[in-house]
């Protein structure tokens, strides 16, 4: 039995958690935060058996996909001179870890 943890943009993760239970896969949201961008993420937690994993990240990677988004930016000219300005940052995708699990109880 594997565990899947997906990172996804806060945008996609009801598209994903969707397409995951039509394909009958439990999936947990957790509601997280990124670290570069400070954006609102989810973190998706999947449990299935060995053989469901590629088809598990095949469904995740179908409903999230990358894509190029307008952020702003503040750079530093001097002391207490700041400009802010819009810089181009590629969004979305998933981060995907797989891990073994070690025992799995449903109570």
């Amino acid at each position: 039995m594997k565990l899947i943890f997906a990172i996804v943009s806060n945008d996609d993760s009801s598209n994903v958690i969707s397409a995951l239970n039509k394909e009958n896969y439990s999936a947990t949201k957790l509601a997280t935060t990124g670290g570069f961008l400070r954006a609102g993420n989810s973190t998706i937690i999947v449990g299935c058996d060995d053989e469901k994993v590629d088809h598990a990240i095949e469904v995740i990677g179908s409903e999230s996909k990358r894509r190029i988004e307008m952020v702003p930016s503040t750079a530093s000219y001097d002391v207490g001179r700041f400009s802010s300005f819009p810089v181009e940052v590629q969004v979305g995708g998933a981060t995907i870890f797989v891990v073994d699990v070690a025992q799995f109880h449903k109570l």
